[in-house]
C-alpha cells in the first residue's frame, strides 16, 4: 500500500500553535520514557499522550464566545464595547446605538470570519492526518489503523513513500543490514535522502512472527525538541543495547527507496519532536504600532479633559440658566441637581467625541499592510526565474519597519554566497595545487588558463567537474603515495550517500555542498566512492573496487568541527582518517609533522586570503590491540543513561591525536550576483553591514573585500583576536584610541581625553573621522559579549562602518543582534539562509530567510523570503521606504481628518448649553468614517509614491528620513492634531457667523439647526477630500475614483436620506424632508461652502509652496531632478543631438580595484544633472536630515552610565 503525499503537517501548524488536551503521568513531569514491544496495558499505565493532533482552536460551540473573548482581548475593540454600552443609557446616550454598533460589528465579524476560516482549515488538516491509515501489529496480526488510535509501544509497518506515524525506533527493513532512506523536508526543510539503521540485535526481525514475540522494553529521555539528538537503551533478553538518533525515524519524515521497514513508537501525537518544534513564535510589533499605543492613550486622556470641560460648562449653564426655564426645559426624572446633569453630561460628551479614535483606523492599518505584503509577492523583479522562486512577505505587520532598517546582520556562506561548492586548490605534502602558471611562470587568470583538465581516462567521473591544473593528475597516474592517501581519505571519511540509478550514473546525495565537493573531486581523480553499507565502504581505486570495513565514524558537530573514520583495509590494517577546521586540527599532529605544517599553513593562509574555504586533512595508524580497548570504552559510553555525549566527545578526542598531516583542500563559495552593487547601496543609505560566519577569519575578510564591505581606502581595519579577557579589552581600547586620535588629527577640536570623559561617548565615536572596519573572532567575541564588556564592544563596533564577525556559533550571532537591539535605538534586519542562521531571524527586528542550498528553515523562521541576496536592496530602498512613507501619511490624514470632524462638536457645546447636542445628523457620524472618506485614505496608503521606483534605487539617501523617524512622530502628530483643530473651529465659526444674520432667496431666515448641520457636513467633506488631493503624491485611476466617487455617494447618500422616499417608509426616522434640496439650493451655502474650504486649505498650500522653495526635502529634489532631465532631454530631441548629457546608472559595475569603494568614500551618492546640481548649488538638500542625525545622536545617553540607559544611534 502506498499513501500519495498529503498535506504537510506543518503547515497544520502554520497558523496557531498545538492546543492538545494532554495527559502527563500521574507522578508530574515526565523524567524518562518507558515503552515496551506489544504492550499495551503495561504502557497504558503511564498515561502516554494519544497519537491524535489538535491544531485547531475551535468548534461548532465554542467558536462564538471563544472568538470573542479573544477579540475583546485587544484594547480597542474593549473600548469602543465600552461606548456602546453607554450609548445604550437614555440618560446619557446623545447618539443613536447603531453609530458604534455598526462599525464594531463589522469588524468583529470581518476578523470572525477570518478565523473561522484558517481554523476550518486546521480541522481539515487535523483530520487529514488523524485519519490517514497505519498498518498496526496487534495480537500477531497486521491490521490497519487510523493514525489517532496508534499508541506508544506499538510495533508499526511503514512501506515506501508512507509518511512515518510517530516517533519510532526501527526495528528492521527491507535493505540489507536493517538499513532504510528517509526524506526529512518536513523536519530541516532538507530534501536529500538521510540514512537510519537498525540495531543488529534487531535487523533480523523481519517476519511477522518474530516481531510479535518480540517484548524489548525501552528506556529513553522524556520528550523534547531536540531533531538531532536521542539517547537511549534497549532492553531485550537480558541484555542492553545503546540507542541514538541514527535508529530513529521521526514523525513527519518520509521513507524513500525501502521497500518496507518495522518501528516501535516511542514518542506519539503531541509528544513527537516534530510537534514539539510547533511552539509560538513571538510576535513582533513595529515602532509605528508602539508609538501609536501611546498616541492613543493620549488621545484618550485629550478626550476626558474635553469632557470634563464641556461637563463643567454643562454644570455652570444649568446652575445659572437652565434652573430658569424648568418650566419648559424640565430636567429628566434622575437628575436632581446641576452637578449631576454635568456628570451625565461628561458621558454624553465622551460617546459624542470618540471618534477622535474611530475603529476603522484599526482596520484600515491592517487593510494597507495587506496591500503592501502582496506588492512584495507580486513584485517581478525579486522573482527568481532560475529557481522559479517569488519573493514572499511571511507576515503584514512590519512592512513599514522595512523602510526603518539601520543595522543588517547577514550570514555569509549561501547569503552572500552561492553555497554551490567547486573543488579550487589543495596542499599535498607540502606542495600546493590549482593553480596554473604561463611560460613567463605568472600565474594565469582564469580567462587566459588553457583548457580544463582531461578526466575521459576515468569512465565514473563527473563531466561537470573542472580543474585546471594538470600536474595533480600527473601525480596520482605515477602513482604518488601521498596523493593516493589524500584522496583515498576524501574518498572514505564523509557520509554521503551513493545512487546508481543506470551502470556508472552515479548520484551523490550529501548533507553538506562541501561534503558533495570533496567526494566528486576524489570520483574524478580515480577515488570513486561507489556505495555502503552498515560497515562496509566499496571505493574503486584507479579502476579497482576495494572494499574496506567500517569499523567507527565519528561525526562531525558545531562543537568537535571535525569528523573521522575508522576503517580496516582489506590487508587488515586498521587506519583513522580525518579532516576538519584547520584551528582544531593543527592542535593534534604529530610533532614529527612540524616542518610539513608550517608549508601547509602558508597555503591555508594563501587559500584563506583568496576566500576559499578551508579543511585539513590527517590519518593515524592503530593497532589492532589498542583499537579493540578503544572500541570497547565507547561502547561502555554510548550506554551510558547520563552525559553520554560528554563521554564519547571525551573517547573521540583520545584516539584524535598525534596524527599525522596529509595536507590540505580550499573550496570555493563564489560571492551571489550582483552582491557588491547590493552592498555598495545600502551603505548608501547610512545602512550599517555586519557579517556573522563561522568561516575562518581570512577567509571572510576576503570575502569582505570582495563585496566591497572593506575597501582599500578605508583608514584602518581593526583585527580584534584576543585569547582572554583583558587582550580582547586593551585591542578594543587601542582601536578607540586610533579612531579618536584620527579624528583629533583632523582638527575637531577635542581631545581624547575629553571625549572619554564625556557623556556622550558613542556619539562622539561614531562621528569620527574615516571609515574603520572591525574583525572580530569567535572566541574573543565570546569574551566581548561578557556583561562587563560588552558596551565596550559595542560602542567601537558602531563606530566603524562594517563589522565582520568570524568562527560564530548560532547563539553568538542571536546574541549580538539582541546587544545592538537593547542598548541602540534603532530598527534591525537579520538575513541567512541556513539553520544556524534561525535564531538570529528570530531575534531581530525583522528577519529575512534565504532560500537557497541549506534547506528552508530560515525561510520557515523568517518574516519575509526571497531567493538572492540582490533583492535585499529593493525589499528595503524600495517596498520598505514607501511602506513607511505611505503608512506615515495615511495616519497623519486620519488623525487630521478626525480631529476636524470631532472638534466641530466641542465648539459647538458652548453654543448649545453644553447639551450633548450634536452638530452632525446620526447618519453622517455613523457613515462619515465607513463610506465617505475610508476609501480615499486607503487608496493613498496604498499607491502613493513620492518618486518612481527607479529614484528609489538610485537616491539611496532617499532612505534616511524612515531611520530618523521624520514622517511620523510625536511632533508631526501634534501638527496634524493642530491642523484638524485649526480646520474645525473655520469649519464651525464661519458658517455660524454667516447664518447669524442670512436669508433665503424668499426671505426668511436661514440659520436653522437642519440646514446649519447640511453646510458643515458638506463643508468638512469638500475640505478633507481637497486636503487629500494635496496630499497624494502619485495620482491613479483608482484614486481619482475613490476621491470623486465618495464625494459623489456622499451628496447621493445626503439626498436621499431627506427624500419623500425614505420618509414615507420610515416617517420617524427622516423627518426632515427636502431639507438638504432646499438648503443647497441657496447661494449663500455655496458662497459659505467655498469660503470654508479656501480658509482651510490655502494656509496648507501657502506652506507648502514656501518649504518647497526655501527648504526643500531630498524628495523635491529628486522630483525636480526628474522634471529638469525631462527638460533637457526634450531640448535634446529639438537639436537632434545624439548621445546622453549624464550618467542615470541605478546599476553598479563590479571591479576588484576601482569602482564603488571610492564612489562611497567620495560621498558623492547624489548624481544629479549639471542644470540641478547648478539649481541647488545653494542649498543643502541633505542638510536637514545630517542636522538631525546629529541632534538625535548628540542626545544619546552614555552606555557606560549603565545598562539601563539606551544608546541613540
Amino acid at each position: 500500500m502506498t499513501v500519495p503525499k498529503e498535506m504537510p503537517e506543518k503547515w497544520a501548524r502554520a497558523q496557531a500553535p498545538p492546543s492538545w488536551s494532554r495527559k502527563k503521568p500521574s507522578w508530574g513531569t515526565e523524567e524518562e520514557r518507558r515503552a515496551r514491544a506489544n504492550d499495551r496495558e503495561y504502557n497504558e499505565k503511564f498515561q502516554y499522550a494519544s497519537n491524535c493532533i489538535k491544531t485547531s482552536k475551535y468548534n461548532i460551540l465554542t467558536f462564538l464566545p471563544v472568538n470573542l473573548f479573544e477579540q475583546f482581548q485587544e484594547v480597542a475593540n474593549t473600548y469602543f464595547l465600552f461606548l456602546l454600552i453607554l450609548q445604550l443609557i437614555p440618560q446619557i446616550s446623545s447618539l443613536s446605538w447603531f453609530t458604534t454598533i455598526v462599525p464594531l460589528v463589522l469588524v468583529l465579524t470581518i476578523t470572525a470570519v477570518k478565523d473561522a476560516t484558517d481554523d476550518y482549515f486546521r480541522h481539515k488538516s487535523d483530520n487529514q492526518v488523524n485519519n490517514r491509515q497505519s498498518q498496526v501489529l496487534i495480537n500477531g496480526i497486521l491490521q490497519q489503523e487510523q493514525w489517532m488510535n496508534v499508541c506508544v509501544g506499538d510495533i508499526i509497518k511503514l512501506e515506501n513513500n508512507q509518511f512515518v506515524a510517530a516517533d519510532l525506533l526501527l526495528l528492521s527493513s527491507s535493505e540489507p543490514h536493517g538499513l532504510c532512506y528517509i526524506e526529512t523536508a518536513e523536519l530541516d526543510g532538507e530534501t536529500n535522502m538521510k540514512v537510519r539503521q537498525a540495531i543488529p540485535v534487531t535487523s533480523e526481525l523481519g517476519d511477522i512472527s518474530k516481531l510479535a514475540k518480540f517484548d524489548g522494553e525501552v528506556i529513553c529521555e522524556p520528550p523534547n525538541n531536540k531533531l538531532d539528538k536521542f539517547s537511549g537503551t534497549l532492553y531485550w533478553k537480558e541484555n542492553k543495547f545503546p540507542l541514538s538518533n541514527q535508529n530513529m525515524l521521526l514523525r513527519g519524515c518520509v521513507l524513500r527507496n525501502t521497500e518496507w521497514c518495522f518501528g516501535l513508537v516511542i514518542f506519539a501525537g503531541p509528544d513527537t519532536k516534530l510537534m514539539q518544534n510547533s511552539g509560538r513564535t513571538k510576535f513582533k510589533r513595529t515602532s509605528i504600532d508602539r508609538l501609536m499605543n501611546t498616541l492613543v492613550l493620549w488621545i484618550f486622556g485629550f478626550l476626558v479633559c474635553m469632557g470634563v470641560i464641556l461637563a463643567i460648562g454643562n454644570a455652570i449653564w444649568e446652575h445659572e440658566v437652565g434652573t430658569r426655564f424648568q418650566v419648559y426645559l424640565p430636567w429628566d426624572e434622575a437628575v436632581d441637581s446641576a452637578f449631576f446633569s454635568g456628570f451625565l453630561s461628561f458621558w454624553s460628551y465622551i460617546i459624542i467625541l470618540n471618534t477622535v479614535v474611530p475603529i476603522s483606523l484599526y482596520v484600515s492599518v491592517e487593510v494597507i499592510r495587506l496591500g503592501h505584503s502582496y506588492f512584495i509577492n507580486w513584485d517581478k523583479k525579486m522573482f527568481c526565474m532560475k529557481k522559479r522562486t517569488p519573493a514572499e512577505a511571511r507576515t503584514t505587520t512590519l512592512n513599514e519597519e522595512l523602510g526603518q532598517v539601520e543595522y543588517i546582520f547577514s550570514d555569509k556562506t549561501g547569503t552572500l554566497t552561492q553555497n554551490i561548492m567547486v573543488f579550487n586548490k589543495c596542499s599535498i605534502n607540502g606542495r600546493s595545487y590549482g593553480d596554473v602558471f604561463d611560460v613567463l611562470g605568472h600565474k594565469a587568470e582564469l580567462g587566459e588558463r588553457p583548457e580544463p583538465v582531461d578526466f575521459s581516462f576515468n569512465p565514473l567521473a563527473d563531466k561537470k567537474f573542472l580543474f585546471w591544473d594538470p600536474s595533480l593528475l600527473e601525480a596520482v597516474k605515477i602513482g604518488d603515495p601521498h596523493t593516493h592517501e589524500f584522496f583515498r581519505l576524501l574518498s572514505l571519511c564523509h557520509t554521503v550517500m551513493s545512487e546508481e540509478k543506470n551502470e556508472g550514473e552515479l548520484y551523490y546525495k550529501a548533507q553538506s555542498p562541501d561534503e558533495g565537493a570533496l567526494v566528486t573531486a576524489a570520483r574524478n581523480f580515480g577515488f570513486v566512492f561507489r556505495s555502503r553499507t552498515p560497515k562496509t565502504i566499496t571505493v574503486h581505486e584507479m579502476g579497482t573496487a576495494i572494499t574496506y570495513q567500517l569499523l567507527a565514524i565519528l561525526d562531525f558537530n558545531n562543537i568537535r568541527k571535525r569528523m573521522s573514520v575508522i576503517v580496516r583495509n582489506p590487508e587488515g590494517k586498521i587506519r583513522l582518517y580525518c579532516k576538519g577546521a584547520d584551528t582544531i586540527l593543527l592542535d593534534r599532529l604529530h610533532h614529527s609533522t612540524q616542518e610539513l605544517l608550517n608549508t601547509t599553513m602558508d597555503h591555508l593562509n594563501e587559500y584563506a586570503g583568496e576566500g576559499l574555504r578551508t579543511l585539513v586533512l590527517a590519518y593515524k595508524d592503530l593497532d589492532e590491540e589498542y583499537y579493540e580497548e578503544w572500541a570497547e570504552r565507547r561502547l561502555q559510553a554510548s550506554l551510558a543513561q547520563d552525559s553520554r555525549e560528554d563521554r564519547l566527545a571525551s573517547i573521540y578526542e583520545e584516539v584524535e591525536n598525534d596524527m599525522m598531516l596529509l595536507g590540505a583542500t580550499a573550496i570555493e563559495d563564489k560571492l551571489q550576483q550582483g552582491v557588491p552593487e547590493t552592498i555598495a547601496l545600502l551603505t548608501l543609505a547610512n545602512i550599517k553591514i555586519w557579517v556573522l560566519t563561522g568561516d575562518k577569519q581570512e577567509t571572510a575578510v576576503n570575502i569582505g573585500y570582495s563585496c566591497k564591505m572593506l575597501t582599500d581606502d578605508m583608514t584602518e581595519v581593526f583585527i580584534v583576536t584576543g585569547h582572554t579577557v583583558l587582550e580582547v579589552r586593551e585591542e578594543l581600547r587601542k582601536a578607540r584610541e586610533k579612531m579618536m586620535d584620527s579624528s583629533r588629527s583632523v582638527g575637531n577640536g577635542f581631545t581624547y581625553q575629553e571625549k572619554l570623559s564625556s557623556s556622550k561617548l558613542t556619539s562622539v565615536l561614531e562621528a569620527v573621522a574615516g571609515e574603520y572596519a572591525l574583525v572580530i573572532n569567535g572566541h574573543s567575541l565570546a569574551h566581548a559579549l561578557e556583561a562587563d564588556m560588552e558596551l565596550e564592544f559595542l560602542e567601537t563596533a558602531c563606530a566603524c562602518k562594517a563589522v565582520i564577525c568570524c568562527r560564530v556559533t548560532p547563539l553568538q550571532k542571536a546574541q549580538v543582534v539582541e546587544l545592538v537591539k537593547k542598548y541602540k535605538k534603532a530598527v534591525t534586519l537579520a538575513i541567512g539562509d541556513g539553520a544556524n542562521d534561525v535564531s538570529m531571524i528570530k531575534t531581530a527586528h525583522i528577519g529575512v530567510g534565504i532560500s537557497g542550498q541549506e534547506g528552508i528553515q530560515a525561510v520557515l523562521a523568517s518574516d519575509y523570503s526571497f531567493s538572492q541576496f540582490k533583492f535585499l536592496q529593493r525589499l528595503l530602498l524600495v517596498h520598505g521606504r514607501w511602506s513607511y512613507l505611505r503608512m506615515c501619511k495615511f495616519l497623519c490624514y486620519f488623525f487630521y481628518k478626525n480631529f476636524a470632524f470631532t472638534m466641530v462638536h466641542f465648539w459647538f457645546g458652548f453654543f448649545c448649553g453644553f447639551s450633548a447636542q450634536t452638530v452632525y445628523d446620526q447618519y453622517f457620524i455613523t457613515l462619515y468614517n465607513i463610506v465617505y472618506t475610508s476609501l480615499p485614505v486607503l487608496a493613498m496608503g496604498v499607491f502613493d509614491q513620492d518618486v518612481p521606483e527607479q529614484r528609489s534605487m538610485e537616491y539611496p539617501k532617499l532612505y534616511e528620513p524612515g531611520q530618523l523617524n521624520l514622517l511620523f512622530n510625536k511632533r508631526e502628530f501634534f501638527i496634524c492634531i493642530a491642523q484638524g483643530i485649526y480646520t474645525s473651529v473655520l469649519m464651525f465659526f464661519i458658517p455660524y457667523g454667516v447664518f447669524a444674520d442670512a436669508t433665503r432667496d424668499d426671505g426668511t431666515q436661514l440659520a436653522d439647526y437642519q440646514s446649519f448641520a447640511v453646510t458643515v457636513a458638506t463643508s468638512l467633506v469638500i475640505v478633507v477630500s481637497v486636503q487629500i488631493g494635496l496630499d497624494t503624491g502619485y495620482w491613479t485611476a483608482i484614486n481619482h475614483f475613490f476621491i470623486w466617487g465618495s464625494l459623489a455617494v456622499y451628496f447621493a447618500i445626503l439626498f436621499a436620506m431627506h427624500s419623500n422616499g425614505l420618509f414615507d417608509m420610515f416617517p420617524n426616522q427622516f423627518r426632515f424632508v427636502g431639507n438638504a434640496q432646499n438648503t443647497l439650493a441657496q447661494p449663500t451655502v455655496w458662497l459659505t461652502i467655498v469660503l470654508t474650504t479656501v480658509v482651510c486649505i490655502m494656509p496648507v498650500v501657502a506652506f507648502r509652496f514656501l518649504r518647497l522653495n526655501l527648504k526643500p526635502d531630498l524628495s523635491d529634489t529628486v522630483r525636480y531632478t526628474q522634471l529638469v532631465r525631462k527638460k533637457q532631454k526634450a531640448q535634446h530631441r529639438c537639436m537632434r543631438r545624439v548621445g546622453r548629457t549624464g550618467s542615470r546608472r541605478s546599476g553598479y559595475a563590479f571591479s576588484h580595484q576601482e569602482g564603488f569603494g571610492e564612489l562611497i568614500m567620495s560621498g558623492k551618492n547624489m548624481r544629479l544633472s549639471s542644470l540641478a546640481l547648478s539649481s541647488f548649488t545653494t542649498r543643502s538638500s541633505s542638510s536637514w536630515i545630517e542636522s538631525l542625525r546629529r541632534k538625535k545622536s548628540d542626545s544619546a545617553s552614555s552606555p557606560s552610565g549603565g545598562a539601563d540607559k539606551p544608546l541613540k544611534g
